[in-house]
């Protein structure tokens, strides 16, 4: 992150170096980022970017908490519906893209606000991370999800430990996905994920960050919030989506999303509508922690409790306020 530094003759904050401004609205899903992404955007004359690996998939606008229509109508948004469900999607490539979209808005002098949950997509951007080319063996990671689906994931954990074992150290086993991606890497360069992490370059940053952590501290409340949200989802046509979304030949980025799979053994008749929702929300509830974990370990992040406010007026009066003390 950058530091400030005031300007004695003004005490005033500056920019340094003539660094470009972004605003992060970051924080667990359900919390709130996307009103208050569009609020900050009205207030300051920004325009959102989209910081979600789901929301960035034409045709899953409802399990993804896509912004509506209405909402987009209101302020331009960016790194939305730009992918097809099939297509796969890399942090190198969120980086790349979202660089040309700061580097537009900022041209035609306005502020990019970035809103999501994806913490490791926003942390490279912002820091700047520029990724060494990935080598990919789809055929190789598919005998590893084989293998994780007829022996278990500590066998395919115990394979990590082998070749990697500081990944192994740091990965859950059930965390597949990554397990699978820490192998990948060995099998196709023959490095640790450690020795592939030091060959991806920091740059100096070309970007101000002023990120924004916005959650409960109550965290009742916020499950309250997604359970409900799950609810608001089945009337604005989930089902009907998942059926049309599950029909195509889904890549295994967009696959991770929640709220379609979890509907698979109901659409089978294997389970209650209520059964599958209510494994929706828990799912919805276990990203959320972990999406907390991720962000209270960053650095510079101001948080905000909405349930510390008399209201959310009051806490978007003190954002506001925030982000003009950065001299905006």
């Amino acid at each position: 992150m950058v530091d400030l530094v005031h300007c004695k003759r003004l005490g005033e904050i500056s920019i340094i170096d003539n660094k470009i401004p972004v605003v992060a609205v970051v924080g667990p899903t359900a919390s709130g980022k996307t009103r208050l992404a569009i609020d900050i955007c009205k207030i300051f004359n920004g325009e959102v970017i989209s910081g979600d690996s789901m929301q960035l998939y034409k045709k899953m606008s409802i399990a993804t908490a896509k912004a509506t229509k209405e909402e987009q109508a209101k302020v331009k948004h960016h790194l939305i519906d730009i992918k097809e469900p099939w297509e796969d999607f890399s942090v190198a490539e969120f980086t790349e893209l979202t660089k040309n979209a700061v580097n537009d808005i900022d041209a035609r002098g306005k502020l990019s606000v970035i809103a999501g949950g994806t913490g490791l997509y926003i942390r490279s951007f912002l820091e700047n991370i520029v990724f060494e080319e990935q080598k990919r063996d789809e055929e190789y990671c598919a005998k590893l999800f084989k293998l994780a689906e007829e022996k278990g994931n500590e066998e395919l954990h115990n394979l990590l430990k082998e070749v990697d074992p500081i990944a192994a150290q740091n990965i859950h086993k059930n965390n597949v996905k990554r397990v699978i991606r820490a192998l990948e890497i060995n099998h196709t360069t023959g490095k640790t994920v450690e020795e592939q992490n030091i060959n991806s370059r920091v740059l100096p940053s070309p970007y101000l960050p002023i990120v924004i952590g916005i959650t409960y501290k109550n965290k009742d409340t916020l499950y309250e919030r997604i359970n409900s949200r799950v609810d608001i989802m089945v009337k604005d046509g989930l089902l009907d989506e998942a059926k049309e979304v599950l029909k195509m030949p889904l890549s295994k980025t967009a696959i991770q999303a929640i709220g379609y799979k979890e509907l698979i053994p109901y659409f089978n008749n294997e389970i209650s509508l209520d059964e599958a929702l209510e494994t929706i929300k828990i799912n919805s509830r276990h990203y959320a922690k972990r999406q907390i974990t991720w962000f209270k370990k960053e650095k510079n992040i101001n948080w905000f409790y909405v349930d510390e406010y008399a209201s959310y007026e009051d806490m978007l009066e003190n954002i506001e306020d925030l982000i003009k003390s950065y001299g905006l």
